[in-house]
């Protein structure tokens, strides 16, 4: 009787799907391919999840996305790390991360995604810790925080990076790149001013890779999604820690049969999307409407409720070519 009762706890915990991974090929113009991870309850209409960008290493470079999922928050979930919200993981062919590249594709997801506006965070480890910083300086009112790992930057100006909460964390054994990389940071940003919305933490003992551990442990969400970006005066959280005894016991707290991916890898059309405008819309008791006033658009207006264009299409019924007539209602929620 132990035995069956075992098989079907063991059956039900493989079959129990908490997110579907999708690939997109050339489906953005002047960006990169990439992963995106949405959750199992993910509701395409009215969806409030963050987002969470990862931008990886110079191991993961290449033509291949496969190797993106080798390690980071992507490889966290196949292992049954729970993180609720849609991942962006875009593949770099090789040198340092454009951010006007990535900023695309993050402009693509929330165009044809509902998704919550005011949290998307971006984390990154050493070549993808260069690409947090350098994206962090360039769009810090987009982002309502950001992680950087063993990595370092080379933007225009350090100064953006004062405006959103920051966490960079080097280990002091690292060889590959070195702490100073980071302390450069932390230097340039000072020489802009005061940074009351920096975390620096140098973690004894930790090497280059042992960094990677800090994608599984769940401190790392947590601290990501306890910001938003209208918090007022947008504070640095202090409350959570990471240690190197945490990373140690990074894995020890993941439940191996928690999770599983639903893999869609053949996303290659240019002009596909995952949703279509012409689908009926839903029913809510909840539903916010706003009338349509000269100079709308669809796409200021899917800013405004944080929402997406292909949502508010649905929900209406409309298509993105629909002339907006002055008085008319839309349905934004």
């Amino acid at each position: 009787m132990k035995r069956i009762v075992s098989i079907i706890f063991l059956l039900s915990s493989l079959t129990t799907v908490c997110q579907t991974l999708t690939a997109y090929r050339n489906t953005v113009d002047n960006a990169y391919n990439f992963w995106l991870s949405t959750p199992v309850d993910y509701d395409s209409l009215h969806s409030d999840k963050p987002v969470v960008l990862f931008l990886h290493g110079a191991s993961l470079c290449g033509h291949n996305l496969e190797r993106v999922r080798r390690y980071g928050p992507l490889h966290a979930l196949a292992m049954g790390r729970q993180i609720d919200a849609l991942i962006i993981a875009p593949q770099n062919p090789g040198g340092a991360w454009n951010p006007t590249k990535i900023n695309h594709i993050v402009d693509w997801v929330f165009d044809h995604y509902a998704a919550d506006t005011n949290r998307l965070y971006v984390l990154g480890m050493s070549l993808g810790g260069y690409g947090t910083i350098d994206y962090s300086a360039a769009y810090p009112h987009r982002i309502a925080a950001a992680m950087a790992l063993c990595g370092g930057g080379n933007p225009r100006s350090y100064c953006g990076l004062n405006e959103l909460p920051l966490w960079i964390i080097h280990g002091t054994a690292d060889r590959a790149v070195p702490l100073s990389q980071s302390q450069k940071v932390v230097n340039a940003m000072s020489q802009c001013g005061d940074s009351p919305r920096l975390r620096f933490t140098k973690l004894p003992g930790i090497d280059h890779g042992g960094l990677a551990r800090a994608f599984y442990i769940s401190e790392t969400y947590d601290w990501l999604f306890s910001h938003r970006l209208n918090d007022p005066d947008r504070p640095v959280n202090q409350d959570y820690t990471i240690t190197k005894e945490r990373l140690h016991r990074a894995y020890k707290d993941i439940d191996r049969h928690a999770n599983h991916l639903i893999v869609r890898n053949n996303k290659s059309d240019r002009h596909k999307t995952t949703d279509t405008a012409s689908a009926a819309p839903a029913s809510s008791a909840d539903a916010e409407y706003h009338t349509i006033r000269r100079g709308d658009t669809l796409g200021a207006l899917a800013k405004r409720y944080h929402t997406s264009i292909s949502s508010l299409c649905r929900l209406n019924n409309i298509s993105r070519t629909t002339t907006l007539r002055i008085g008319r209602r839309l349905r934004v929620k």
